[in-house]
């Protein structure tokens, strides 16, 4: 398994991840918004990929604290393919997330994950690799 920097030519494969993850799209969208994350200097995208096959990814973004000197790094999209879990996957990826953050200067790394019982693993997988469950998320639509 290696994982690396994602490229444009992953889309189709991204998109079956966006979709266990819960947010369902088409190539021709993810396309456009994939095209756009990665022209922003901001954004970084991970893949895990086993033969060719891409099974996790993680979306990290990079932003400046308010109430501290220095940088940030948000997980902003993070799966692994449901027939790869508990595999040491999520691990190694997200271990390569905390290594690109610490190579860009931050000092700490978030994430929010939803409230929903289909996310109970995840949130223990978070607990196991030393996230702290420390804030509640709220979040309102503008359109």
């Amino acid at each position: 398994m290696d994982i690396r920097e994602a490229k444009i030519n992953d889309v189709p494969d991204l998109v079956l991840l966006m979709e266990q993850l819960g947010y369902p799209t088409s190539v021709d969208n993810f396309k456009i918004r994939f095209n756009a994350i990665v022209a922003n200097p901001s954004y970084h995208t991970l893949v895990a990929e086993l033969d060719g096959e891409i099974i996790g990814m993680a979306g990290l973004c990079s932003s400046l604290f308010y109430e501290y000197d220095g940088t940030y790094i948000r997980i902003v999209a993070f799966i692994v393919d449901t027939n790869h879990r508990r595999k040491g996957i999520g691990k190694k990826l997200i271990q390569e997330a905390e290594n690109w953050a610490k190579e860009q200067g931050a000092i700490a790394i978030g994430l929010n994950s939803g409230n929903r019982e289909e996310r109970k693993n995840a949130h223990q997988f978070y607990l196991n690799m030393g996230y702290k469950d420390k804030s509640i998320g709220f979040s309102k639509s503008l359109v």
